[in-house]
């Protein structure tokens, strides 16, 4: 079992900035690829961006520029860095891994239970 909570999240407004954390607790012998995803009112999840678990990341091009993924591999936690926040960005933010559960076990995706990010004036 392993388990993502996203924190961070909050009301900004417009050019603000906001930092969230996923942190992996449980038992698992590896965190792979995370990502975070983000859901809009009235519209489907997407993919905001991924890390792997070298450190090489990947972003939507809406958010090239602005936002900054990173991890801590030692703390088991990815972090999403927010800058010049749009209300566009308005959101519930989910945290994505996927882990094994043991050295032979086979890759399982996990989500986290989301955090709201808020751009608003």
């Amino acid at each position: 079992q392993v388990q993502l909570v996203e924190s961070g999240g909050g009301l900004v407004q417009p050019g603000g900035s906001l930092r969230l954390s996923c942190a992996a607790s449980g038992t698992f012998f590896s965190l792979n690829t995370m990502a975070w995803y983000r859901q809009a009112p009235g519209s489907q999840r997407e993919l905001v961006g991924t890390i792997t678990s070298g450190g090489t990341t990947n972003y939507q091009d809406s958010v090239k520029g602005r936002f900054t993924i990173a991890r801590d591999n030692a703390k088991n936690t990815v972090f999403l860095q927010m800058n010049s926040l749009k209300p566009e960005d308005t959101a519930v933010y989910y945290c994505y891994a996927e882990a094994t559960r043991t050295r032979w076990e086979k890759l399982r995706g996990y989500w986290g239970q989301g955090t709201q990010v808020t751009v608003s004036s």
